[in-house]
Parts: C-alpha cells; sequence; structure tokens
C-alpha cells in the first residue's frame, strides 16, 4: 500500500498545480523580413543582409544572417553586449584590432566580448555567410567605426 502511496502523490501533486498558461507561438514570415543591401558606410563589397528577428519584448538579442561575396567585409566596428557569429557557409575572417586576423569556415562560432573593436568577412576568393546574434543596450546593437582599408584586408 505504501507503494501505491508513493506512486500516487506525485500524480495528484501535478493533477492539484494549476497548468501553465499556454502561449501561442510568434511566427515572423519571410516578407515581413524584407533582405537589405549592407550600406556602403558600413560594408566594403557586396553584402547582403536578411533580418532575424530584432531585440524586443523579454529579450535583448537580435539577429541577421550577412552574406558576403569574395572581397566583402565590415567596417570596424564593436558591440555594446558582445557578438556571436555563426559561420553557415564558405571560408571569411575575421580580426581585432591590433591582432592578427584569424580564419574561420563553415561551422565555427566565434564570440567577440563586449566593446571589442573588430571586423567579419569573406576570403578574397570564396563567399562566406553567418548569422550574427548580439544583444541590444541603449537601444544599439552596434558602434561603427572606420572601414577596414585595402591594406589591413589583405596585408600580404
Amino acid at each position: 500500500m505504501n507503494r501505491l502511496i508513493a506512486f500516487i502523490i506525485p500524480f495528484a501533486i501535478f493533477a492539484a498545480a494549476p497548468l501553465a498558461q499556454a502561449q501561442d507561438h510568434e511566427i515572423s514570415d519571410l516578407d515581413s523580413r524584407p533582405t537589405v543591401m549592407g550600406p556602403s558606410d558600413y560594408f566594403t563589397g557586396t553584402a547582403i543582409i536578411e533580418p532575424l528577428f530584432d531585440p524586443r519584448g523579454p529579450t535583448r538579442a537580435g539577429a541577421a544572417k550577412v552574406m558576403f561575396a569574395p572581397g566583402a567585409r565590415s567596417a570596424w566596428h564593436s558591440h555594446p553586449r558582445g557578438q556571436r557569429l555563426v559561420i553557415t557557409s564558405g571560408h571569411g575572417w575575421v580580426q581585432r584590432r591590433n591582432a592578427e586576423r584569424r580564419a574561420v569556415e563553415a561551422g565555427d562560432v566565434v564570440w567577440t566580448p563586449e566593446g571589442v573593436v573588430h571586423w567579419h568577412g569573406a576570403t578574397t576568393s570564396h563567399s562566406m555567410s553567418h548569422i550574427a546574434i548580439q544583444e541590444e543596450r541603449d537601444s544599439s546593437v552596434v558602434n561603427w567605426r572606420d572601414k577596414v582599408t585595402d591594406e589591413e584586408y589583405q596585408p600580404e
């Protein structure tokens, strides 16, 4: 009998507990997020940006898929709460200011801490795509700086 009670009590407690309010999924259809070209003030070469989601509601995170043609890159920039890049295809480079350029490829994940000035983009011979995820602070997710020069991009 004790075994039966020990078995039934957890189910009775669960049944007596109020069920969590069901919430609907929110679906952001593709047509509500038009693709844009990366502005020439912030990108060199062809960069195509597909917005995924903006910071709103209980989350501060926003994300976009960015596709870089060979030779394309971002300007120097930083993020007030850091940035995570998930490299989804191709071959590219990332670089912190005053540090060595690093090669990245599909499957790599890059973390750049808050306030670190950096750039990222494709190599000279391959395209590269990534999903960029960053959180906002004071309504900003990025602080743009000067453009990466050709000498900085390809120092050899």
